[in-house]
């Protein structure tokens, strides 16, 4: 074996067990790191936990025509169904009975 192989043989060597080292290193770093990075996530999770997220907003959709009409239709229906509900029949039945006793009296003063 000659100086010039002998030089490219130990030159070669050293430069692959330089290059297996040094990328087994970089492997090992970016694992610790990994590593790292989810333990602080743990523990910040435990600590502080996360914010909830805020509530989707409601989505606006424009209405058309027939929903417009639906909506007064629907509207005037409860109004009236209100109206029903809110009268007080007694005095309606009271008023009904003064004015028909009223018109009774006024036909009996007519026919006399």
């Amino acid at each position: 074996m000659g100086f010039t192989t002998g030089f490219l043989g130990g030159v070669t060597l050293t430069s692959a067990v330089l290059y297996l080292t040094i990328s087994m290193h970089t492997q090992n770093r970016m694992q610790q790191a990994a590593l790292l990075r989810q333990q602080r996530q743990v523990l910040a999770d435990f600590y502080e936990p996360r914010k909830p997220e805020p509530e989707p907003t409601p989505r606006v959709v424009p209405v058309g025509l027939v929903e417009m009409a639906k909506d007064r239709w629907n509207r005037s229906l409860e109004e009236g169904i209100q109206k029903i509900y809110n009268t007080d029949w007694r005095k309606v039945r009271e008023d009904a009975e003064d004015r028909a006793s009223a018109l009774a009296e006024k036909i009996r003063q007519q026919s006399k």
